[in-house]
C-alpha cells in the first residue's frame, strides 16, 4: 500500500493541535514552534504532490476506504487539476498565518490549536470526494473561525463572529438538503461525488438541487446579496485570520461551484448561468464602488475581495474552458494578493495603531520596504500586466465575452474602478508627508519579510509564467467543460 500522502497533508495539523494542548500555557515559544512545524509539513507534502502530479491523469493520489456500506459512504480523498492549486495555497497561507501570529500573547495555546484545526478543515474540503466527508470538513471550518474571531478579534468581535457563524451555517444547512436530495434521487445509493456526477440526475431534480448548492456556496464566496457578513468579519478578525478568511475560505465557495455544480447539475447551470453572471457583475461593480468610499484600510480590502470574487463566479458562469481556467487562476491569484494586502495592513496597524486612511500618509519616507510591497500588491490587485491578477482577470473576461458578451463588457468596468480606489489609497497612504507622530516607525522585520516574500515571488512567477498554474489545471477544466457542453 502506498503512503497515504493526502491523509498526511490533511491531518498532520490535527496532530500538531493535539500536541499543543499538552503544553503548559507559559510554554509560549514551544507552542508557536510546534504550530509552525505542524503547518510546514503539509506544505512540504503538497510540493511533493505537485512534483508527482500528472496533469492529464485525472484524480490522483486517491485514498479510498469503505466507511459505511449501508449508506454507501467512503473515506475518499483524491486530487486533480481543480483542487491541486487550492491545496498548495491553503498549506502555504497556513504557514504564513502562523508566522504572522507570532506576536499573539493572549491564550496562545488555544489560538494556535484552533488555527491548526482550521487548516485541517480547509485542506479536507479540497481533497474530499465523498459528500459526507466533504460536508464534515466544510462544517469543521466554522467552529475554529468563530472562536478565532470571537476571542482574539477587535472591539466588535463577538458580533462579527456570530454573524459569520449564522450566515455560513444557514448556507451549510441548505447545501446539506441538496446533498440528501442528490443521494436519494440520484439513482445510486452512494455519496461518491464523482460517481453521482457521472451517473447524472433527472433534469427536474437538477433545477431544485442547483439552487440548494448555489445558495450554500454563494454565502461562502460571498456574492451579492449574501456578502454582508464579510466586511465585519474581516475588520474584527486578527491579521492572520483575515489572511486565511480571504485567501482560502472564500475559495471554498467557488470551488464548490466548480466541483459540485458544474458536474452534478450541468443542464441547470446552462439555464441559470445568466442569473449567476448577473450576481457576479453586481458583486464586481458593487464591491469596487464600496471599496472606494471606505475610510478603513481593512474594510476597503474586504469589499475589494467581494469584487474580485465576482470575477471567479463570472468565469464559472461562462461555461467556457478559458473562463473556467481564468476562474481557477483568479482563485489562486486572489489568495496570494489579498493575503499580501491583509498582512501589510496588519503590519502597518501594529506600528501606527490605526487603519484610518486619512490618518496615514508618507509611509514611503519611513518604511520604504513595507510601502513598496503595498504598492506592488495594489498593482497586482488592479491587474497590472506581468502580475498574476492581470492574467486571471483577462482569461475570465475573454471567456465570458465569448458566451456572455454584455456581462463581460459591464464587468470590465470594475477593472477601472479597482484601479481608481487602489491608486487613490496609495496616494493618501504612501505618498505625501509623514505625520510627526509616526517619525519613529520601523520598517519590515525579518519575520515579516519571511511572510511577505513568498507571496511576492509567487505573484511575479504566475504573472510572468501563467503556465505554472494553467499547465496543471487545463486538462481537468477541459474535461469538466465537456460535461457542461
Amino acid at each position: 500500500m502506498s503512503f497515504p500522502i493526502l491523509t498526511a497533508i490533511v491531518f498532520f495539523p490535527l496532530i500538531g493541535a493535539l500536541v499543543t494542548l499538552f503544553y503548559k500555557p507559559e510554554q509560549v515559544r514551544l507552542i508557536k514552534w510546534t504550530a509552525l512545524l505542524a503547518s510546514i509539513v503539509p506544505l512540504a507534502l503538497s510540493i511533493i504532490v505537485i512534483v508527482g502530479f500528472h496533469p492529464g491523469g485525472g484524480v490522483q493520489f486517491a485514498e479510498r476506504v469503505l466507511w459505511s456500506k449501508t449508506i454507501g459512504a467512503s473515506y475518499y480523498l483524491g486530487i486533480d487539476g481543480l483542487s491541486l492549486p487550492m491545496v498548495f495555497l491553503s498549506a502555504l497561507l497556513s504557514v504564513i498565518a502562523v508566522i504572522a501570529s507570532w506576536n499573539i500573547s493572549v491564550k496562545t495555546k488555544g489560538y494556535f490549536a484552533l488555527l491548526l484545526l482550521l487548516e485541517v478543515g480547509m485542506l479536507g474540503v479540497f481533497v474530499a470526494l465523498d459528500y459526507i466527508l466533504f460536508y464534515i470538513f466544510w462544517e469543521l471550518v466554522l467552529l475554529p473561525m468563530y472562536f478565532l474571531i470571537g476571542i482574539w478579534g477587535g472591539k466588535r468581535r463577538e458580533y462579527a463572529a456570530l454573524k459569520f457563524f449564522l450566515y455560513t451555517l444557514a448556507g451549510s444547512v441548505i447545501m446539506l438538503l441538496a446533498i440528501l436530495a442528490v443521494y436519494f434521487n440520484g439513482g445510486a445509493k452512494t455519496f461518491d461525488i464523482l460517481a453521482l456526477a457521472a451517473k447524472g440526475i433527472p433534469l427536474g431534480l437538477q433545477h431544485i438541487v442547483f439552487w440548494g448548492f448555489f445558495l450554500g456556496f454563494a454565502v461562502k464566496v460571498p456574492i451579492f446579496p449574501f456578502h454582508t457578513w464579510l466586511p465585519d468579519a474581516h475588520v474584527e478578525a486578527p491579521t492572520a485570520i483575515s489572511v486565511l478568511l480571504a485567501g482560502v475560505l472564500l475559495k471554498m465557495g467557488t470551488y464548490g461551484f466548480i466541483r459540485v455544480i458544474l458536474t452534478t447539475t450541468p443542464d441547470a447551470l446552462k439555464e441559470y448561468a445568466w442569473i449567476m453572471a448577473t450576481l457576479a457583475v453586481i458583486s464586481i461593480i458593487y464591491g469596487a464602488l464600496n471599496a472606494m468610499i471606505q475610510k478603513d484600510l481593512k474594510r476597503m480590502i474586504a469589499y475589494s475581495s467581494i469584487s474580485h470574487m465576482g470575477y471567479v463566479v463570472l468565469g464559472i458562469a461562462s461555461g467556457t474552458v478559458i473562463g473556467t481556467n481564468g476562474a481557477i487562476m483568479q482563485m489562486f491569484s486572489h489568495g496570494l494578493i489579498t493575503a499580501l494586502l491583509f498582512l501589510l495592513v496588519g503590519f502597518i496597524y501594529e506600528r501606527t495603531h490605526t487603519r484610518n486612511i486619512s490618518e496615514l500618509g508618507g509611509l514611503l519616507n519611513k518604511t520604504p520596504v513595507l510601502a513598496g510591497i503595498l504598492c506592488f500588491a495594489s498593482f497586482a490587485s488592479l491587474g497590472l500586466p506581468g502580475l498574476s491578477g492581470f492574467i486571471a482577470e483577462f482569461l475570465v473576461l475573454v471567456g465570458a465575452y465569448s458566451s456572455l458578451p454584455w456581462f463581460a463588457v459591464i464587468a470590465s468596468g470594475g477593472v477601472v474602478i479597482t484601479a481608481g480606489y487602489l491608486l487613490w489609497m496609495l496616494q493618501r497612504v504612501v505618498m505625501g508627508a509623514l505625520p510627526d507622530k509616526y517619525a519613529d516607525l520601523l520598517d519590515a522585520t525579518p519575520r515579516e519579510m519571511l511572510a511577505l516574500v513568498p507571496l511576492v515571488v509567487l505573484v511575479l512567477v504566475v504573472g510572468l509564467y501563467p503556465e505554472s498554474v494553467l499547465g496543471f489545471i487545463n486538462h481537468s477544466v477541459v474535461a469538466l467543460v465537456k460535461v457542461v457542453g
